[in-house]
């Protein structure tokens, strides 16, 4: 498991502790950008393995990738925690891919969009989610990633990039080699509702049109920011 964070305190905490509770999850690597609150402090008392790197999430997750031990692969954001079923799901797709059955050998899989918050607008963000990942084969990074160590080095990993890390290597990946795994991954809603569920929204909407028409995730990140 890899976790990139930054200036994550507040929410870093109740990530490990259902982790942890889940007892799936071998090695918790929390990889810090530089944070000036407490959170490589809450990452070591829940005993995960704390490990720094340059600012940006695909510098960290790369970082993370590398100082991983195991033969497979579990990125998840320091903000959102495994839902109901998530164990079970995990194992389940596991085991397909190592017997080889078609739905799941030599693919990556990721959970289904969930937000903390009762509000409708969080409902059709989900939905709007689900959509996306159904028409273009493009989950974002807070729905987590499962994929084996041998097709994670076979795509190039995660590039070190500060934005776009998650598009980069979906679109890397293609359509075939991406499957959702029947489990939620429950997101904070903090930041939508802080910036707003139709202007964050759109504003993501925005990046992902500039980095498609080519506009370097460097410049991106300081627009995102």
């Amino acid at each position: 498991m890899v976790i990139p964070a930054l200036n994550a305190a507040g929410e870093l905490a109740a990530t490990l502790a259902t982790l942890i509770e889940a007892a799936l999850v071998r090695e918790i690597i929390v990889v810090d950008g530089g944070s000036t609150d407490d959170t490589v402090a809450i990452a070591a008392a829940a005993g995960a393995r704390t490990l720094t790197a340059p600012r940006g999430r695909g510098t960290q997750l790369a970082a993370g990738a590398a100082a991983a031990s195991g033969k497979w692969l579990l990125f998840l954001h320091a903000d959102c925690r495994p839902g109901t079923g998530w164990t079970g799901a995990v194992a389940a797709f596991m085991a397909a891919a190592e017997s080889n059955e078609p739905a799941s050998a030599g693919r990556a899989g990721y959970f289904r969009f969930a937000l903390d918050d009762d509000r409708r607008a969080a409902r059709r963000l989900e939905r709007i989610v689900a959509w996306r990942c159904r028409l273009f084969s493009l989950p974002y990074g807070d729905q987590g990633l499962l994929i084996s160590r041998d097709l994670y080095n076979a795509v190039g990993g995660y590039a070190a990039i500060p934005l776009m890390e998650d598009v980069d290597l979906a679109r890397r990946l293609g359509r075939n080699r991406l499957v959702p795994i029947p489990a939620p991954v429950v997101a904070s809603a903090r930041r939508y509702r802080q910036d707003g569920y139709i202007s964050r929204p759109l504003r993501n909407l925005l990046c992902l049109s500039l980095y498609f028409a080519g506009v370097p995730p460097g410049r991106l990140a300081r627009l995102y920011r």
